[in-house]
């Protein structure tokens, strides 16, 4: 289902009599309620809260007595924390469809982009990297069907290629991988923590 020009007006014109989501979608047919919302959400189309045929009117006796009554005096408006108000008269970055970009979605990277930089393999200490490569010359080299809970899961090489395949020596108790694999997988917190400095 496209939202063409003719179903986004009768969407505008039963919103604004009053017309609920459901009965919107009921109407256009092929859409659900949730895409209504969506759709009125994009548009930017007033929340309707307390107006709208949906509000009960008041009697025109209730009006007119209403109007007799002298106003209250209202209260001055409280003043907002400073951090408060500047946070809210910032500009907010918005997308194509009008909705504030937060920071989390900002986070997320575009397909086709580069990531940012990695932990690299300088972080793991030589000794830990040099175990790793005598390991990989006598490595068992086996596929992914035939991974076991006793073998290790370390990949080498590249999953798109045939030249890939899994260490599959035996694995440390309690660990996914052998012995000079949890030595690069899992670092102890103190050198964690030194590498943030």
């Amino acid at each position: 289902m496209s939202w063409t020009d003719e179903r986004v007006e009768t969407l505008k014109k039963m919103w604004g009599e009053g017309q609920s989501a459901s009965q919107i979608a009921k109407e256009l047919g092929g859409v659900t309620r949730n895409a209504v919302i969506g759709k009125v959400h994009r548009l930017g189309l007033s929340n309707r809260a307390g107006s709208g045929a949906s509000a009960p009117a008041k009697p025109a006796a209730a009006k007119e007595k209403a109007a007799s009554k002298p106003a209250a005096p209202k209260a001055p408006p409280k003043a907002k924390p400073a951090a408060k108000a500047a946070k809210e008269e910032e500009p907010q970055e918005l997308d194509e469809n009008g909705i504030p970009i937060s920071a989390a979605r900002r986070a997320i990277i575009p397909a086709g982009q580069p990531l940012p930089p990695q932990p690299s393999a300088n972080e793991i200490s030589p000794e830990a990297l040099a175990k790793v490569s005598e390991v990989e010359k006598s490595a068992k080299r086996i596929t992914l069907m035939e991974l076991t809970e006793k073998t290790c899961k370390w990949p080498v090489g590249d999953p798109a290629t045939d030249d890939f395949w899994f260490c599959g020596l035996p694995v440390q108790q309690g660990k996914p991988y052998c012995e000079a694999h949890v030595g690069v997988a899992f670092q102890p917190m103190s050198s964690r923590r030194d590498r943030r400095r």
